[in-house]
């Protein structure tokens, strides 16, 4: 009786010559079919794989995870599936005790981002409770809101606007909300996962905060608290 070692076990299975796949490209290597190396590439390029969005790469995911993760593990990163929200995503690993090089850069989301992502989370949540289970909000609900908690540093109207709209655009390619219509977005249940309740009520303490530092300060008090700002809503974040 002998042993092999299979794809259940993170590895693949020794293979005839004659039956090598064919090379994709010159001096290929790799001994992923190719809709395998597909998966694993765009869950590399992207922040999210959605089931929704990407139904072949989700189905392809789920039949070979295993050595997907394995690949992702030799490089230290560790894939994250979470089947009730209907996502994949990954995380760079970093252990003191090894010195890791770091391949994923934490790119946190923009002061504006963040606004809007907050707003988002808001109405999803409420949204919910009252059993809506896909919440729709139009640009300017979003924006009649957000831009409240803009200040003159900020710039006139038209760059807030473009800010907010620039915000919108960046958080429905990382799939967090989908335009259905022009204006009109529906929010995911993304949402929930890249801002947990426990950082929206964080960002929002945080609003409430600066919201009285701003009525209650000077003006030149609260023309420095946008360094500030940026410092609390990073610390947040993090």
């Amino acid at each position: 009786m002998t042993d092999d070692v299979t794809e259940a076990s993170g590895f693949i299975e020794p293979v005839p010559m004659e039956d090598d796949l064919a090379e994709l490209f010159p001096g290929d290597r790799g001994v992923l079919d190719p809709e395998v190396r597909r998966t694993l590439a765009l869950l590399l390029h992207r922040r999210f794989l959605l089931a929704d969005r990407n139904r072949v790469e989700w189905r392809t995911l789920l039949d070979h995870q295993t050595v997907i993760e394995s690949r992702l593990n030799d490089l230290y990163i560790r894939l994250i599936v979470d089947h009730e929200h209907g996502l994949a995503y990954k995380q760079q690993i970093r252990i003191d005790e090894l010195d890791i090089p770091i391949l994923l850069r934490d790119t946190p989301y923009t002061r504006s981002e963040t606004l809007v992502l907050v707003h988002l989370r808001t109405v999803y949540e409420r949204e919910n409770v009252a059993g809506e289970a896909a919440p729709r909000i139009d640009i300017e609900d979003v924006e009649a809101t957000v831009l409240s908690y803009f200040t003159d540093a900020d710039g006139d109207i038209s760059r807030r606007q473009k800010a907010v709209r620039d915000a919108m655009r960046k958080l429905a390619n990382d799939g967090i909300i989908s335009e259905e219509t022009t204006g009109r977005y529906r929010i995911g249940p993304l949402v929930e996962v890249v801002l947990s309740a426990e950082k929206l009520t964080e960002l929002r303490d945080w609003l409430r905060e600066t919201a009285a530092a701003r009525l209650s300060g000077a003006d030149g008090a609260a023309s420095g608290t946008v360094a500030d700002d940026e410092e609390a809503r990073e610390d947040v974040l993090s």
